[in-house]
């Protein structure tokens, strides 16, 4: 599955609606989750892939004891400065890096963790096989990716409600990108390819995803996610009508009021 060059592109407005809507909505849960795995684990040097704006590293720095090293990159400066922007409970060291191409040492690291990167990786078992690298002997490789969009239902609302507006070349971002890669021996085959010899495990978190209004979700799916540059491809004016199209429809499929939507992801770690 071929991604497009916009599915990367998190700039302009992006990161802040991001970290404003996306983070609260769905990414919240899934960072304390993926966090309490790994203060178990008790890591003293950590390193975050794809961190985002920050809310797996802001999580971190408040659970892992104060002597634990934390480095958090992303391949895209704008979401970093949103990160660095709010901040953390204690010092993290924040770079601009490449997944497939990490500039450490080999073995620096106890643990490298992802929430919800490696769909973006153009090459995955080139990007696995760099976390791999970068791991020390017995190290663990953390990360999260989302089920098929069916099981994720404000994501497939919004992007079945596209469907209506462009009709003829339908918006497709979620559904090929950060709900198109959840297959099991997919994962295990690229991790493979990445020189992972260990069996990973693997668990289905499900959650729930929560809103005061019918118009957070569309905000945040159609004008904060790399949707809304397929979008303005499309026509650069019809913004603002997409997002409506969005909202009405997760209206009329959860209520006009709050609205509660199921979430549904996997959690795959693997040793050294």
């Amino acid at each position: 599955m071929q991604g497009h060059a916009t599915d990367k592109m998190f700039a302009g407005s992006i990161p802040q609606l991001y970290e404003s809507y996306l983070v609260p909505l769905i990414f919240e849960p899934y960072a304390t989750d993926l966090v309490n795995r790994l203060a178990a684990r008790s890591p003293a040097r950590v390193l975050e892939v794809a961190a985002g704006t920050g809310v797996v590293t802001r999580a971190m720095a408040s659970a892992l004891p104060d002597d634990a090293s934390i480095v958090a990159t992303d391949l895209n400066q704008p979401m970093l400065d949103q990160a660095m922007a709010i901040g953390t409970a204690r010092a993290v060291h924040w770079h601009q890096a490449d997944a497939m191409d990490l500039p450490f040492e080999d073995g620096t690291f106890d643990a490298v963790v992802c929430q919800f990167g490696v769909m973006f990786f153009p090459d995955k078992s080139k990007a696995y096989a760099e976390a791999r690298r970068v791991l020390r002997q017995g190290g663990l490789y953390l990360f999260n990716v989302w089920d098929r969009i069916e099981e994720n239902e404000f994501a497939d609302t919004v992007t079945t409600a596209l469907e209506s507006l462009f009709p003829n070349d339908p918006p497709r971002f979620m559904a090929r990108t950060p709900h198109g890669y959840y297959e099991r021996r997919r994962i295990e085959q690229d991790l493979a390819s990445g020189g992972f010899v260990a069996s990973p495990t693997f668990t289905t978190v499900t959650t729930r995803s929560r809103a005061e209004a019918p118009r957070v979700p569309a905000i945040a799916y159609c004008q904060g996610t790399p949707l809304r540059s397929e979008i303005e491809a499309r026509d650069s004016a019809r913004l603002g009508e997409a997002t409506d199209v969005a909202a009405e429809a997760i209206a009329e499929r959860f209520g006009r009021s709050a609205v509660d939507g199921k979430l549904q992801a996997h959690v795959i770690a693997v040793e050294k």
